[in-house]
């Protein structure tokens, strides 16, 4: 089997931090995301008013069609392909209140929910059965040159060095994308997110401004100064804010991607027999047990300090504020994306 970099594992990295984000800290007093005033705009386009089991449902049904057009589409290209509807796309649910990083059990057990996390822990436990691609005969019966047009047709060639940038970035194209680039967008056009759409594009800026002028706020500021306090007390120096802490644990966890995968440009033969899985490594083992002990160290300056209560408060206020200065365009954009379910 081969990869073309470490991209499929830090999508499901960043998944982990965004419903992180979502589900909203467990112990902020009275208050959580759910009373966000933003929130209540948001959810609208992004599910926030589905249960879990709903979602789950809507998840299900988008990828079935989207398999039924990648077969057609291939059957249009000269190859066959069965629907795929069970390549582990489906969504990661927070039903059973897994998520709790405000709790000193879970903390000493996850640390951030970075390198081992309860979303990992449903996965292995949801694939013990052995996974069988419903095409794998199939391909296995082409030549190499065929299987090579094969994957290309499916997902549209590898980007070369000049598309992926210096930086090692990509700005993905459905049009390069082959039949599944294809078969998502003819989905998703029916069910578009409208807040990616140029009709909300001022407000989309606006909203990125916000959010990042929030942080630098003199609330935050004051409040992230008394924690990073408490850290360089507890020795742990360095951090201006608490996410620079996750995000010392995120950046080392790239750099064991990065060594393992290269910059994505080219492809890793992940079969071949000095590869080693960085997941299983030594040192992404030492880098779990770096999180744990940071993050629990965390925990007690947030606790110190009532972090989570505090930062809710300055948050909802702040966003209150930019609820009132951009009402309008807040409404209509949650209408658009009722409409568009």
């Amino acid at each position: 089997m081969r990869s073309t970099g470490p991209l499929a594992a830090l999508a499901a990295t960043a998944m982990v931090f965004v419903l992180a984000g979502c589900s909203g800290p467990s112990s902020g007093g009275d208050l959580s995301y759910e009373d966000s005033p933003l929130n209540k705009y948001l959810s609208a386009a992004y599910g926030g008013d589905l249960s879990p089991e709903e979602q789950q449902k809507l998840s299900e049904e988008r990828q079935a069609q989207t398999e039924e057009l990648v077969a057609k589409c291939m059957a249009e290209e000269g190859f066959e392909y069965a629907p795929n509807t069970d390549n582990g796309s489906g969504m990661m649910t927070n039903a059973d209140g897994a998520w709790e990083p405000e709790k000193r059990e879970w903390v000493e057990k996850y640390g951030y929910g970075m390198i081992n996390s309860p979303f990992t822990e449903e996965q292995q436990a949801a694939t013990e059965e052995e996974y069988v691609d419903p095409n794998q005969d199939y391909v296995e019966s082409l030549s190499e040159s065929e299987q090579t047009a094969f994957y290309e047709t499916l997902y549209g060639p590898t980007p070369d060095e000049e598309e992926m940038g210096e930086d090692g970035s990509y700005e993905y194209r459905w049009e390069d994308a082959g039949c599944q680039g294809w078969a998502q967008h003819e989905v998703e056009g029916e069910n578009a997110d409208p807040f990616q759409s140029e009709e909300f594009a001022d407000l989309r800026t606006k909203m990125e401004e916000f959010w990042t002028s929030s942080q630098a706020s003199p609330e935050f500021s004051e409040l992230n100064s008394a924690w990073a306090a408490c850290m360089d007390d507890a020795g742990e120096p360095g951090f201006t804010t608490q996410q620079d802490a996750i995000q010392s644990i995120i950046d080392e966890q790239t750099a064991l991607y990065d060594a393992a995968y290269g910059d994505g440009s080219e492809p890793v033969d992940t079969e071949a027999p000095d590869f080693e899985d960085p997941n299983e490594s030594a040192a992404m083992k030492e880098l779990g047990e770096r999180e744990i002990e940071l993050a629990l160290v965390d925990l007690g300056c947030r606790e110190k300090t009532s972090y989570t209560k505090k930062s809710l408060e300055i948050q909802f206020a702040l966003e209150e504020k930019f609820v009132a200065d951009n009402k309008a365009e807040l409404e209509a954009f949650k209408s658009a994306a009722e409409q568009s379910k």
